[in-house]
């Protein structure tokens, strides 16, 4: 995710400089624009690849803003903005934003935010190249089409539990503490509930348990979780 680019539009100063020190941080390129107008312009010219939008905002407004980039650009948009009520929510993601934040907020949900979105955006628009799968011994994992497939037959699993194996899987022997498959898997919707991790490791097990002796959903001890190949 690193050296992304990130386009901060904001009228707010202490805002952007804030958000802009915080994405740099984690590694992003960051853009700031503090005028509607600006906007546009700024993103024909730098092409971000995800842009932080208030919506009160002088020249252009935060809709007016989206409603152009969309005309162009499937570009992941998440709306930064004091207006919380639930009619502006809706109206922001049917102008196609793809996630909505209400000030006043929390830096690291909003870092959270924006490393969810990027993941589920990735690959959206991409060829076929950009298919998402795994395999292993008796096991297909496919987040392109959403399949797990094991033993050569279909099961049915919720979205997240195939996204926490795939994850995991993308990455073999590789320890994961709760905290960041929260981060990287959930990203905000549960941030700081590590036991959402246990409970879909446990129905993940329901359905992988004894199908090969080459991998498995490992448990580590006192940090978190691995898929451990043999």
């Amino acid at each position: 995710m690193a050296n992304e680019k990130i386009l901060i539009v904001d009228d707010d100063i202490n805002i952007c400089e804030l958000l802009r020190l915080y994405l740099e941080k984690e590694g992003f390129e960051a853009e700031v624009v503090t005028n509607g107008l600006q906007a546009i312009d700024k993103f024909n010219s730098t092409s971000p690849d995800l842009v932080l939008l208030d919506i009160m905002l002088p020249g252009l407004d935060g809709w007016q803003i989206c409603r152009e980039i969309r005309k162009t650009s499937q570009t992941p948009i998440i709306m930064l903005t004091a207006k919380g009520e639930t009619f502006d929510k809706v109206l922001g993601l049917e102008l196609g934003a793809d996630d909505y934040i209400t000030k006043p907020f929390e830096t690291k949900e909003v870092m959270a935010r924006i490393k969810a979105v990027l993941r589920r955006s990735g690959g959206k628009t991409n060829s076929a190249d950009s298919i998402k799968e795994v395999s292993y011994d008796k096991l297909t994992i496919n987040l392109t089409n959403y399949e797990l497939i094991v033993d050569d037959k279909p099961i049915d699993t919720p979205p997240k539990e195939l996204e926490l194996i795939f994850h995991l899987a993308s990455n073999p022997n590789r320890v994961y503490t709760r905290d960041q498959l929260l981060d990287e898997v959930w990203g905000f919707e549960y941030y700081g509930d590590s036991r959402t991790v246990d409970v879909h490791v446990k129905r993940l097990r329901e359905k992988l348990e004894g199908v090969s002796d080459k991998w498995e959903l490992k448990t580590v001890w006192g940090v978190g979780y691995k898929f451990e190949t043999k």
